[in-house]
Order: structure tokens, then C-alpha cells, then sequence
């Protein structure tokens, strides 16, 4: 099966023409996965007013997480300065040095949740052979725009100057992180540094303006993420409207041409489905190498929920990607080259 989804707004071609880069993941929504859309929309969706205390927010969703989430216990972490910025190094017993991905968190720029990311990219470290630096940059509001894209650009430059080689480097992110992750492609092109092998975006947050048509279809409906606090979050991260349209705050807007490979995935009923739908048709566009998966029915960013089965399979799919691109074909690929059946 393929997607459609209605007509795109950036100018490409409508999405009625099934093209061969976007998927549509023919699975029945998992029983874990309807529960866990259910317990989301008791619990999770937290309004954030102007009048709420972020930072005072954002040590409640830390408290959670050191509380709730545990990491497999060959899973090495070690704190590192990267370039004048804090950082976190995710290892495992068969992770190899030259194997890299850059991983920047989600959390609307505003947020940071350090288990239960490093418990994601653990397993994405665990399927690749690799290691992982997670970069804690800066947040909003008391680091408002440009301070994020700053710190993830400086991070990745000084993987570079450590000798990594950008062929070995996978950026990758959720939510914000996958904004992060593209905005750190198009300032490394734009500075004629060389780029990483390929990105990974799952569940991109691209468009600051956020009139995606999935964003208006499905307020009220996705367990996760809330319009009008997606609002009072964007007046943190960014000071004026007139920088909505700025590639390094919205690179759903950059110009793709030369972009490494991507890959994207989202839910089929989230908020920021369109954006990773305008970004996958854009890349398109330009000649860019790229892949786009959409999910039945799952939450927002929910690769990082460990029990759900979509979420193992969405990480086979992410490495056999990788791997495709990076020549990191090695590790278990014997059972686990292959896409699913049913796509």
C-alpha cells in the first residue's frame, strides 16, 4: 500500500500519485498500541499557558524518566564535553568506534527526557554495531533559537575534528531533534563542511508555522502533542513570527539539493504527520535519496516505547536503511537485511 493523503501545500507534486519513496506500514495497530494511545490521552497530554513555569515543568518530565525509564545493563554512558558542549557518549559491548550516530533529542526545544533516549538509541547502537553522542544543548527558554541549531552544529563539527569521518556519522532525532538534525545538515552544506552518510527523522517537527493540514485534522485527536501548546512552546523556542520561514528554524523550507539520504517516519495519525509527508516529497524534489514510512494508529515519537512491537520493527527498518547507506551490513544481517511484509 502506499499513501495519500490529499494535496501538498509547499508546491510539490499532490500526493494522489503514489510514489515509490512513501510507504504506508500495512500492519493492524497492536493491542499495546491502543492501550497505550488510550493511557497517552488520560495522561500525557499536559497543557502548557503562557503562565506555565517550563523550566519547573521540564524537572517533572526529568524526575519521570529517571524514575520509569531503565537502560540493558551493558549500556555505557559516559558524560563528555563536545566541542564546549555537554554531551553523553552510549555505548554497548559491540559497539564500534568508527560507527557514529548523532542522535538530538525531541522535547519541543524545551524538554529533555536523558533515559528514555539513551534507551532508544541503545538499541539502535545494539542493531548497528555503533555508539552514540546524545549532545544536551541548550534549551528554551532560557536559550531561545539560534542557541539549539548552535550547540548540534558545534557538536557535530567536533566529531569531525576528533577524526570521525563523516561517512561513518549518522545524524538522527525526534521531534525537535529531527528539526535539529536537518537544520545541522543544511549548516554544514551551507559552510562546505562534508556530511554525514544519511539522517533519520522520526516524527520530524519541520515547520514552524504549523500549517500542515495534519495539524488542524488531528488536535484533539492525538494522544500526545495539543495545538495550543505546540503555541505557547513555539514563542519559546522562537522570538518573532517573521523567523517562521527560516530554513534554521523551519528546514522543511531549506533548499534540499545535496542532502545526504533520509529516512522518516511517522504516525498516521499524529499532528506532525504532514510535516515528515512535505519533507519526504520535498526531498524528492531536489533528487534526494529518501524514504518515508507512515504508521497505523501509533503516538507520536513511538519508537522510544520499547514494548510496543511497532517499535522493534520500526528499528529494523531504520538499520536496514542505514545500513544500505553506510556499509554497515555486517551486524546480524542475516536476519535482519530485510523490510517487513505487508508494506
Amino acid at each position: 500500500m502506499r499513501v495519500a493523503y490529499g494535496m501538498d501545500t509547499t508546491g510539490t507534486a499532490p500526493m494522489d500519485q503514489d510514489p515509490d519513496y512513501r510507504h504506508t506500514i500495512n500492519l493492524r495497530p497492536s493491542w499495546r498500541t491502543r492501550a497505550l494511545n488510550a493511557l497517552l490521552r488520560l495522561t500525557a497530554r499536559r497543557r502548557v499557558t503562557r503562565e506555565t513555569d517550563v523550566a519547573a515543568l521540564r524537572r517533572d518530565y526529568e524526575e519521570i524518566d529517571a524514575r520509569y525509564i531503565q537502560l540493558a545493563p551493558d549500556v555505557l554512558r559516559t558524560p563528555v564535553d563536545c566541542g564546549g558542549v555537554p554531551a553523553e557518549w552510549i555505548a554497548l559491548p559491540e559497539s564500534r568506534d568508527e560507527r557514529v550516530i548523532l542522535y538530538l533529542h525531541g522535547g519541543s526545544f524545551a524538554f529533555r527526557f536523558p533515559n528514555a533516549h539513551a534507551a532508544l538509541v541503545s538499541r539502535l547502537c545494539r542493531r548497528l554495531g555503533a555508539r552514540a553522542l546524545i549532545p544536551d544543548y541548550r534549551l528554551a527558554p532560557e536559550h531561545p533559537f539560534p542557541a539549539a541549531p548552535d550547540d548540534c552544529h558545534r557538536t557535530y563539527q567536533a566529531l569531525m575534528a576528533q577524526g570521525v569521518r563523516p561517512r561513518n556519522i549518522v545524524i538522527a532525532g525526534d521531534s525537535a531533534g529531527g528539526n535539529l538534525a536537518l537544520v545541522t545538515i543544511h549548516r554544514a552544506r551551507f559552510a562546505g563542511e562534508p556530511l554525514p552518510s544519511c539522517a533519520v527523522l522520526l516524527s520530524p517537527a519541520l515547520d514552524c508555522t504549523l500549517t500542515s493540514p495534519s495539524m488542524a485534522d488531528y488536535d484533539g485527536l492525538d494522544p500526545v502533542l495539543h495545538l495550543r501548546t505546540l503555541l505557547v512552546l513555539r514563542r519559546c523556542y522562537v522570538q518573532s513570527p517573521h523567523q517562521y520561514i527560516d530554513p534554521e528554524v523551519s528546514p522543511l523550507f531549506a533548499d534540499f539539493r545535496g542532502f545526504p539520504p533520509l529516512f522518516l517516519q511517522a504516525g498516521s495519525s499524529e499532528m506532525l504527520r504532514d510535516e515528515a509527508v512535505r519533507a519526504a516529497d520535498r526531498a524528492h524534489a531536489a533528487g534526494v535519496d529518501v524514504e518515508l514510512e507512515i504508521w497505523p494508529e501509533v503516538p507520536h515519537a513511538f519508537q522510544i516505547a520499547q514494548f510496543l512491537p511497532e517499535a522493534s520493527l520500526a528499528i529494523e527498518h531504520i538499520a536496514h536503511f542505514v545500513q544500505m547507506r553506510t556499509g554497515w551490513g555486517d551486524v546480524d544481517a542475516g536476519q535482519h537485511g530485510g523490510r517487513s511484509s505487508g508494506q
